[in-house]
């Protein structure tokens, strides 16, 4: 290793990571049959990064985001968030620790259909019990910021899928996470409505600071990857950092 790289690593090194996975493994138990999903992984990834958990399907992806957002826990090792080692929480805690620290973005947009854009933006804050006036200050911020504050009437199903997940990403953000988990975020955009909406990431990444953790095999969003982790077959088979860590 040359001098360069021992001062990005020490670096890296002195800050703390939002996401840390030690030897982490998970089994599940399909009538009978033990299916190993996650074998042995570890890995920290710094706090505002743009990083990418890679693989074909069923390489065990979406397995560590879940693990990473508390909807799931692991059969072995441990995971630590925003230096919360959640396998200390109970269950209230986990919920209560993930409500305010992270928040997710889907494939298919995971939007209210009965609800307004501004409606489904002003849903995480209502959860937890935001001032009126707090809410209504950040739910118009955050629909100004991604380009849809004219939409802010309009139902899903008179938006575009990028509008779509426009409306999803400022869901996302409008309460200050500190992590962001996004699950093929482009899968059902066209190309062209892909890279519109990476870049609305990109820009609201820089605007507030958020570390974005990214489930995908989309070439297009990989190659902005700052940091990129390769599962096969449940294991961490490469990891690539772009850039000082």
């Amino acid at each position: 290793m040359d001098s360069s790289q021992a001062v990005i690593d020490r670096g890296h090194e002195s800050r703390a990571p939002v996401v840390r996975l030690r030897n982490v493994g998970k089994v599940y138990d399909d009538d009978g049959l033990r299916v190993t999903a996650i074998k042995n992984v570890s890995f920290d990834i710094p706090e505002g990064r743009f990083a990418m958990i890679v693989g074909p399907s069923g390489s065990g992806k979406t397995t560590l985001l879940n693990l990473i957002g508390c909807i799931d826990t692991p059969t072995s090792g441990s995971v630590e968030v925003c230096g919360q080692d959640l396998g200390r929480l109970g269950d209230n805690d986990v919920t209560d620790f993930r409500s305010r620290n992270i928040a997710f973005i889907f494939q298919n947009f995971n939007l209210s259909p009965v609800l307004t854009a501004y409606e489904n933006v002003e849903y995480p804050l209502l959860l937890l019990r935001t001032p009126a006036a707090l809410r209504r200050e950040q739910t118009a911020a955050m629909l100004e910021s991604v380009g849809l504050w004219p939409q802010r009437k309009h139902r899903p199903n008179q938006l575009s899928g990028g509008q779509k997940q426009r409306v999803a990403v400022a869901r996302a953000l409008v309460k200050q996470p500190t992590l962001v988990l996004a699950d093929e975020p482009t899968a059902n955009l066209d190309s062209h409505t892909g890279a519109e909406v990476i870049g609305l990431m990109r820009k609201v990444q820089q605007e507030h600071q958020v570390s974005f953790v990214f489930s995908t095999h989309d070439p297009q969003l990989i190659s902005h990857a700052e940091e990129t982790f390769a599962i096969r077959d449940g294991e961490l088979v490469d990891h690539r950092r772009e850039g000082p860590g």
